[in-house]
């Protein structure tokens, strides 16, 4: 069965964290009462909360984790992947090893998104190998710990590498590890993906954690994404994961919280 998520981050977060609520112990409780299933805890830095203050908190709340997610260590730390700095590289190895320590206890998933870093002026084949040196590592360390790392294509706007969900798949190749796959975002693939239950299908083996936003990025339900073709190819590849809301807080984060869970629950989940 499907399990309903929604992105929060601590109250420090950049005003540009893609998140809807902020606060992690207020907005865990929120979640809560709102309907949903579980949180994806947005941190720049695994040390904002211990893994005893997180494990209290979610039983108090009868919550979960769904996912571990990096983007603030990219925006907030200016750290990536495809960086051939060798200070840098260690730092973004320490912390996504600070979080897969946290998510081998809380949800097992670590997104790579953005932080997985900029191609520039380097040549593709540079970059991507700067990458996959990195990701391979962290899969060794994770796949000790029983996590697993998610990859989110992200569209062009943001990131010059893996737009799409075909690149997206075509990269989880190339790595090729059990513990390496993928977390497709409907608000991305609206932008790069042909279309975006076919792509969900054809690249099946690959999902593992799906976000969700409207087309302008509010709340499911505010724009004019197609969901029903969205849940439809989700319902034909069995897919019975996470679906986090990880839209926009507007007009404000609970009124988004609260319009995406009813929009959701009523029709889908």
């Amino acid at each position: 069965m499907i399990r309903l998520g929604i992105a929060i981050a601590s109250e420090n977060a950049l005003p540009s964290a893609f998140v809807v609520l902020r606060g992690l112990e207020k907005s865990i409780k929120l979640a809560h009462e709102y309907g949903y299933d579980g949180v994806e805890l947005a941190l720049k830095d695994p040390d904002e909360i211990t893994h005893e203050e997180l494990g209290s908190i979610l039983r108090k709340n009868s919550m979960e984790v769904s996912a571990i997610s990096s983007g603030q260590v990219f925006a907030a730390r200016g750290l990536m992947f495809t960086d051939s700095d060798s200070g840098k590289r260690a730092e973004l190895e320490k912390a996504f090893h600070g979080f897969i320590d946290l998510a081998s206890e809380f949800g097992g998933l670590v997104n790579i998104g953005r932080v997985r870093g900029f191609i520039g002026d380097k040549p593709r084949e540079e970059a991507e190998k700067l990458f996959l040196d990195m990701a391979n590592k962290l899969c060794d360390y994770a796949e000790k710990r029983g996590v697993t790392m998610i990859l989110e294509p992200v569209n062009r706007y943001e990131i010059d590498y893996i737009n799409s969900v075909d690149e997206g798949t075509e990269l989880v190749r190339k790595v090729g590890r059990k513990n390496f796959t993928m977390m497709p975002d409907v608000f991305h693939m609206n932008i790069e993906d042909d279309h975006i239950g076919e792509s969900l299908i054809r690249n099946a083996e690959n999902v593992r954690y799906v976000h969700l936003a409207d087309s302008n990025r509010h709340a499911p339900g505010d724009g004019h994404m197609d969901f029903d073709d969205i849940f439809s190819a989700l319902g034909k590849i069995g897919y019975d994961g996470w679906c986090t809301v990880e839209c926009l807080p507007y007009p404000d984060p609970d009124t988004a919280a609260q319009r995406a869970v009813k929009f959701l629950r009523a029709r889908y989940i």
